[in-house]
């Protein structure tokens, strides 16, 4: 049997040796293995300190309710001061900048439309570049174009501070029920640190690579997304002017090969599903602007690495005619409607 004083000292040993120090707000983590202490360092376990966001529109709102659900004092900032009302009902602090949220986070995250306003929020005038502490962990859940992504990751590191981007799939609906998928781009060594939040709001949350490759993931899968969009509009069509009842086509379809997201849990035709934009008029879910810009990302990053992209060239030209003819602001699936009343129906 072994000396209990001699036990003693090794254990003592063995825990000055493991204890480390990180960079930034990480924390010390004992977990206890028989007699052996292990130490892991880890930002991730950072009590339930205040976490920054901005940007609560559609995918905004219900991602920063789901933050708050989990523990999570929230500040957050909108560019229109109504969106941020049913958030404040809630208990989170709203402030005027993104600046402003900077100053008291050292977590935030960023849902906004497009490039030029991720740029606006991170390096405007009243950016979060302007009052970031050095330390601080950056997520962008916007899906902008990669090249975007790697800029603000540099004028972050710049500043002392960590970017990463991490778009999402799954719509409103996800976004809501907290079951995004978030693809995640930037150092591996933070992934465990943004894994922590992002499981607030998701229920995938995938790695891809370094900073740019969470928005290449988004751009190649809603490139998917509208070509399968408008094969099931293009496919319902037809069966309903060759006699097919839409509700038995669609439940052929999602028996057969050529079952999709988009015939099964998200079908254009009005009147074959609950619950989905086709049967509220087209409201709601994923607007056709958005899709429209996501497919310009698409076709930007495949000029610029020679990549032929047919079928998602003809995709952003259909997107582009329903923008400008009065379907901007409907879900995306409207590309059925739009199909009917091209053919006079």
């Amino acid at each position: 049997m072994s000396h209990p004083m001699l036990a003693l000292e090794v254990g003592g040993q063995q825990l000055r040796s493991m204890a480390a120090l990180l960079r930034g707000s990480r924390n010390l983590l004992r977990r206890w293995h028989g007699n052996v202490v292990s130490l892991q360092v880890s930002r991730s376990m950072a009590s339930k300190t205040q976490v920054g966001f901005i940007g609560l529109g559609n995918m905004g709102n219900p991602m920063a309710k789901n933050l708050i659900k989990h523990g999570y004092p929230v500040i957050a900032s909108d560019v229109f001061p109504e969106s941020c009302k049913e958030l404040q009902e809630l208990g989170a602090q709203i402030l005027d900048t993104p600046a402003d949220v900077a100053d008291k986070a050292d977590r935030i995250i960023t849902m906004l439309p497009s490039s030029p306003n991720v740029i606006d929020v991170y390096t405007g005038p009243n950016g979060i570049l302007k009052k970031v502490k050095k330390g601080t962990l950056l997520i962008d859940s916007s899906t902008i174009d990669p090249a975007v992504s790697k800029e603000m990751a540099i004028a972050a590191e710049k500043m002392g501070a960590v970017f990463m981007d991490a778009p999402v799939s799954g719509g409103v609906g996800a976004a809501t029920s907290g079951k995004l998928t978030f693809m995640v781009g930037g150092a591996e060594e933070e992934f465990t640190a943004a894994k922590e939040l992002l499981s607030c709001m998701g229920a995938n949350v995938v790695y891809c690579g370094q900073v740019g490759t969470g928005q290449a993931a988004k751009i190649c899968n809603n490139m998917l997304l509208a070509i399968g969009m408008i094969g099931t509009a293009e496919t319902m069509n037809l069966g309903i002017r060759l006699g097919l009842d839409p509700k038995l086509l669609a439940k052929i379809l999602n028996m057969s090969s050529g079952r999709c997201w988009s015939s099964d849990t998200y079908n254009p035709v009005p009147g074959v599903m609950e619950g989905v934009p086709s049967a509220n008029n087209y409201q709601g879910g994923f607007g056709t602007t958005l899709m429209t810009k996501d497919l310009g990302l698409a076709q930007n990053t495949a000029t610029n690495t020679k990549t032929p992209v047919i079928l998602g060239s003809v995709a952003h030209q259909i997107y582009r005619m329903m923008c400008a003819r009065g379907y901007a602001n409907k879900d995306f699936s409207s590309v059925f409607q739009f199909l009917r009343e091209e053919e006079g129906q």
